[in-house]
C-alpha cells in the first residue's frame, strides 16, 4: 500500500493534492502518505459498495 501510494501522490492528482495539502498542514512526508493511504481505502470500499468505476470528479 505504501509504495502504491508514492506512485499515486506523483502521478494522480486527487491524491497528489491531498498529499501536498496534509504537508502544508505541517505533516511529516511519511505521516502524508499514510493519509493518504486512508483516503485511498475509503475511495475503493465506497467504490465497491455502490459499485462504481474510478471518477476522479468524485473522489
Amino acid at each position: 500500500m505504501f509504495m502504491a501510494m508514492l506512485s499515486a501522490v506523483q502521478c494522480n492528482p486527487v491524491f497528489k493534492s491531498y498529499y501536498e495539502r496534509r504537508k502544508a498542514a505541517g505533516k511529516i512526508p511519511k505521516v502524508a502518505i499514510v493519509a493518504c493511504m486512508r483516503k485511498m481505502i475509503v475511495i475503493l470500499n465506497t467504490m465497491v459498495k455502490n459499485e462504481e468505476l474510478w471518477c476522479q470528479k468524485t473522489a
